[in-house]
């Protein structure tokens, strides 16, 4: 019987330093494979911003000349009334920029004789300026047909 507690303790200490060797390496294990999990994540996460910068839209922006005009004339209005605006005009394929500029002029008499028949009381809140813009911008879209511009924007605007 004295055998039994021995080969016991001996069955006990072997098998300790097995189960401790197997906790190492489990542990081990684990960490190997959440680093390489972190390192696999951060890979994919910088492809993933890589392709993001890819797909961003590419914007250009066309700078129309600062023009100044008489508003019409409303009954009750005593003195003439100006809008002076600055604006430019968006698009997504700057590739198109040069097949725009020769046909600025046309856009800027298209403003001046729309913008000339405005007047004061059209202008009034932000409900006034988004419709001039999208009049502008349907405008600009028919003087630069097939090329098409996807905003106006508004650099400048000042009623006096």
């Amino acid at each position: 019987m004295a055998k039994k507690p021995a080969e016991d303790g001996a069955e006990d200490g072997g098998g300790g330093k097995k189960k401790k060797l197997i906790m190492i390496g489990g542990a081990v294990a684990i960490l190997a494979l959440g680093g390489g999990g972190w390192f696999m994540k951060s890979r994919s996460s910088a492809a993933q911003h890589a392709a993001a910068e890819a797909k961003k839209p590419q914007v250009a922006f066309v700078d129309v000349k600062e023009m100044m005009v008489n508003l019409a004339s409303e009954a009750s209005q005593e003195r003439p009334r100006f809008l002076k605006v600055k604006v430019a005009l968006e698009v997504k394929d700057p590739k198109i920029v040069p097949d725009m500029q020769p046909l600025m002029p046309r856009v800027e008499d298209l403003f001046q004789v729309y913008l000339r028949e405005v007047r004061a009381s059209d202008l009034e809140g932000s409900g006034g300026i988004y419709r001039l813009r999208e009049e502008l911008l349907r405008r600009v879209n028919v003087a630069l047909a097939p090329n098409r511009v996807d905003a106006v924007l508004f650099k400048e605007v000042i009623i006096q």
